[in-house]
């Protein structure tokens, strides 16, 4: 490791300097929330309306900004098509209603069958009638909800054609699936709900894929085996209704096809293939043309662009370097231009580009140190706006026009007038080195940081694959975050070489083999970490949900010889545990590799653990949780005390996967508690306790 790309001390050291000239926040007034004044609102950019007029959006408002006059005049985003009163009356009694393209039908499921109704008649019509609690027409399996088509679709899994003639749907056959026991303690005897739920290894759903044509109500079924090992993405209709086109992949998800069905008799064509050595994502950046579509793709270990025709014959790859997070904003096939960001200059940083369909050039079109989010381009491809921002510098509302020199107008700036009044928190970044792969943190610092104190740290991270939780970018002073550098405590985020910073490369280390490489590059931070003179490396605190629970316990087990206190919360202790396609995504499944599972029995490690004096795990877990279920943190507390080893445990009856209501509240008094009576030695002041 040894690498060091920043020099924290001294930057600190002169924040601190010049900190001391303004107004400390007290605890009263931090329980009470910042005071007014150190943030301003600021328009974010919602839109074009027209090539001369911004859609902007500031305290729930919407407005239009002239680039010209430069200014803002109150707009109210035109009204739907079809009001949406009759959506909310069917959606009491039936799921998912969603109107047709031409608004004239809706389509909706009820007791996991498919129905439409006419609008203009008000009739009903079931286009299934075989649903059940195991047969799910248009009405996602759990797994194909958590882990596929997203818990954006709230298990919709149909989709009208842009003409509205046909209606696709996919129909789930959960006999095989094992069903999953969740007990609610609620009433004199309580309830339990069954989930069908495949852990890794297990039987996954039959899926076939239906296409409902409207006017026969006659189904056309994909040419798949329903019996093969496989899964389907989330599809796609060409603008012209007439292709629907289906991602595959097997059960090993390292080969991945984009299927061309036809509606009209079920058969299908490869238009594009893919094939790695580890596991493939999901096509989810796709732009369609007449002729073809763009997207983007990370089989040469970075994210890049390409472009595949409908004949599938060949492709083209559109843009080269070390691209990650690549996501198309605009194409304009008419001018030959397209438009993306990716954090290409740096991996912490989103940038804005500018591609020459015609020459192939790509151009930077943004600008400076920051981070650009929030980008939309003007229809004539003039201008931009985005806000703007790093960690030290607060978020601006820009508007730019494009050229060698950016004409760059200001339309908001988050720095509000008190600011620079009081002494606040401020993050910097940090970087390493490890195995010649360069790891990103955000350090926050105490305010009138001492140098010859010893203070203690609180690390936050995730954990998983490709979700880093290091950007560089502004995050508001928060109550939260200006109480520990009040406190006299270290906050700091850390990612690993699998975070996403690293491309595909740096993902590839936790094939088959979760939190190893995870936990080893976060040692290295910690050992960077005690050679600053001012951290107390006997008070290095963790914390982290679900993935970043496993690796909580992770590092008060196997890496007990540096981290001694740590909140795991919602984690998987076993990845047998959890579900078929995010696990075996990574590790295959178990009789495949069973060393690679065998580490990742946490509660094997009990014995590690430290607890008592100088080292305590609090663990959470929502008794409801259908995603990570208790059964996990259930078999690691058994095996903590068999171990004889004291731990904290706060369960939350009914709770899922996170906390909400009063359960949040509970869940934050007492990290607040731990934090203070392990890291600081004291009692939390009760002005803080909610």
């Amino acid at each position: 490791m040894k690498s060091v790309l920043l020099a924290v001390a001294a930057v600190c050291t002169a924040i601190a300097g010049h900190a001391q000239e303004k107004k400390s926040l007290t605890l009263e007034q931090l329980a009470e929330g910042m005071p007014a004044g150190i943030i301003s609102p600021i328009p974010a950019p919602a839109g074009w309306y027209d090539r001369n007029n911004l859609i902007v959006y500031e305290n729930r408002e919407y407005g239009l900004y002239n680039i010209r006059t430069g200014e803002t005049l109150p707009y109210e985003m035109p009204a739907p098509r079809v009001q949406p009163a009759i959506l909310e009356e069917l959606g009491k009694t039936v799921d998912n209603p969603t109107f047709s393209p031409d608004s004239t039908m809706i389509a909706y499921t009820k007791g996991n069958n498919l129905y439409v109704m006419d609008v203009a008649t008000g009739v009903h019509r079931a286009l299934t009638t075989d649903g059940s609690d195991l047969i799910l027409n248009g009405w996602s399996s759990w797994v194909y909800y958590e882990e596929i088509l997203g818990r954006a679709t709230r298990y919709k899994a149909f989709w009208w054609s842009p003409d509205s003639r046909r209606l696709a749907y996919y129909r789930f056959d959960d006999t095989d699936v094992p069903m999953f026991p969740i007990y609610d303690a609620k009433g004199k005897h309580g309830t339990l709900r069954e989930t069908r739920y495949p852990k890794a290894g297990d039987a996954n759903p039959k899926v076939e894929i239906g296409m409902v044509d409207l006017a026969t109500g006659e189904t056309v079924w994909a040419d798949f085996d329903r019996d093969d090992d496989q899964y389907f993405g989330t599809p796609f209709w060409s603008a012209g209704s007439d292709k629907f086109m289906v991602p595959w992949m097997p059960r090993d998800q390292n080969h991945l096809v984009l299927y061309e069905v036809s509606p009209v008799d079920g058969s299908r064509k490869p238009l594009y293939e893919e094939f790695q050595k580890t596991w493939i994502d999901w096509i989810d950046d796709m732009v369609f043309t007449d002729d073809g579509f763009y997207m983007t793709r990370d089989f040469d270990g970075w994210e890049q662009i390409y472009f595949q025709p409908f004949d599938g014959t060949h492709y083209l790859k559109l843009t080269e370097g070390r691209n990650w997070g690549t996501r198309i904003l605009k194409l304009d096939e008419k001018k030959g231009l397209l438009f993306f960001t990716s954090r290409a200059e740096i991996s912490t940083r989103y940038d804005v580009y500018r591609l020459n369909l015609k020459n192939g050039n790509v151009e930077r079109v943004s600008f400076g140190d920051y981070n650009f989010s929030n980008v939309v381009i003007s229809p004539d491809n003039r201008y931009y706006a985005a806000l703007i921002s790093n960690v030290s510098t607060p978020t601006k509302s820009v508007l730019v026009k494009m050229g060698r020199q950016p004409q760059v107008t200001v339309l908001g700036d988050s720095k509000g007038p008190e600011y620079d009044h009081y002494k606040l928190s401020e993050a910097r970044m940090l970087f390493i080195e490890v195995d010649g792969y360069t790891l990103p943190a955000s350090i926050r610092l105490p305010v009138d940081l001492d140098t010859n104190r010893k203070y203690p740290v609180i690390i936050s991270m995730y954990g998983g694959p490709n979700s880093g939780t290091v950007m560089d970018r502004w995050t508001n002073p928060s109550p939260g975050n200006q109480l520990w550098a009040n406190e006299g405590v270290i906050q700091i985020s850390i990612d690993h070489r699998a975070s996403g910073h690293c491309g595909k490369e740096g993902l590839n280390h936790v094939y088959r083999s979760l939190g190893q490489t995870e936990l080893a590059d976060y040692i290295e931070w910690v050992k960077y970490l005690r050679t600053l003179p001012y951290v107390d490396s006997c008070k290095i605190g963790i914390t982290g949900f679900s993935f970043g629970g496993t690796m909580t316990v992770l590092a008060l087990t196997d890496g007990a010889d540096y981290f001694q206190y740590g909140i795991a919360g919602g984690g998987v202790y076993d990845w047998q545990l959890y579900d078929t396609h995010y696990t075996e995504r990574y590790m295959d499944t178990p009789e495949d590799n069973p060393e690679g599972y065998a580490f990742t029995r946490v509660w094997e490690r009990a014995d590690k653990y430290r607890g008592g004096k100088g080292s305590m795990l609090r663990i959470t877990h929502g008794t409801a949780d259908d995603n990570v279920h208790m059964q996990n943190t259930l078999q690691l507390i058994d095996a903590l005390q068999k171990a004889d080893k004291q731990f904290e445990l706060m369960v939350y009856p009914g709770g899922y996967h996170g906390y909400r209501g009063y359960q949040a509240v509970h869940s934050s008094n007492s990290d607040l508690i731990f934090w203070y009576r392990y890291l600081l030695d004291r009692e939390v002041p009760e002005c803080l306790l909610k």
